[in-house]
């Protein structure tokens, strides 16, 4: 895909990126790395994160590094921020984009499902930035990756939902705490449905991605490309002067829309299908 940035928008600039292994953070970690960038990519499955490590450096060499660590552990990326700042440089960018979800209903919902969540998107998120923060560079660009359930009410994601506005507001909060003239900004970016990620292909083989789409005044679903240029955007000095944003990608699903209901219907359909399914390993 041609570039409508400049090649070296982050030309020496490091950046920091959780759930770096897969998904929107790998896209978002390929587009820093073709605009200038040393990128640390941070993930907790080793074998999935060395993958991508391999990908991402055979065609940026000395430009990635690997760094395996848990979210839910501040001390794992305490050290994990200390050492990528060691090789590459104190970070003018961190994103951070581990997550997790499901879907259940929330009478269905144990505590630790509850809080594997919190503990995973908005501790996650909390421990990335707090974790860099000795490591800032002056006017660092610090990305959280929300969701639009932070926003819109939907069935079977109250977990989601609630670690989602949590993420929103921190990002107001230390918006306010570390600015400055020279201090971090601090936003968030809210992908809708994305094409090639786990989530939107369920959705899409239950239901079709035109139903799933059709109440939003985009009917169609987001590309990676479009997601990682939109972190470019926010990671670069072109926004320098936006900070406690959220900036949705998501062809106007959170508007007051039917976008929100068509999502819940596909999430009871995926819920169905999976209580309908035989358990793994039972003879088909």
């Amino acid at each position: 895909m041609t570039s409508s940035f400049a090649p070296n928008r982050l030309q020496g600039r490091t950046a920091f990126i959780t759930g770096g292994s897969s998904g929107i953070n790998k896209a978002i970690a390929r587009r820093f790395l073709e605009h200038g960038a040393r990128v640390v990519i941070v993930a907790r499955e080793r074998n999935r994160l060395d993958q991508a490590a391999r990908e991402l450096g055979a065609a940026f060499p000395d430009a990635v590094l690997a760094q395996s660590a848990d979210v839910r552990d501040l001390a794992a990326l305490e050290a994990a921020a200390a050492a990528g700042a060691e090789q590459f440089g104190n970070y003018g960018v961190v994103v951070a984009g581990a997550a997790g979800n499901f879907l259940s209903p929330a009478e269905q919902l144990s505590s630790n499902a509850f809080a594997a969540v919190i503990d995973i998107d908005l501790k996650g998120t909390f421990h990335t930035f707090r974790a860099c923060h000795p490591h800032l560079a002056a006017r660092a660009h610090l990305i959280a990756i929300s969701a639009p359930q932070a926003t819109v009410p939907m069935a079977l994601q109250a977990h989601a939902a609630a670690a989602k506005a949590g993420i929103e507001m921190l990002v107001k909060s230390l918006a306010l705490e570390w600015g400055g003239l020279e201090g971090a900004r601090v936003n968030a970016l809210s992908p809708g449905l994305v094409a090639g990620t786990h989530g939107a292909d369920i959705f899409c083989q239950l239901v079709g991605a035109e139903r799933l789409t059709a109440g939003q005044p985009i009917p169609r679903l987001a590309t990676l490309d479009e997601v990682a240029d939109a972190a470019l955007f926010l990671a670069s000095e072109l926004a320098d002067y936006i900070t406690g944003h959220t900036l949705a990608i998501d062809g106007g699903l959170t508007l007051e829309t039917t976008a929100g209901a068509n999502i819940t219907a596909a999430a009871r359909a995926a819920l169905a299908a999976s209580r309908a399914a035989p358990p793994r390993g039972s003879a088909s």
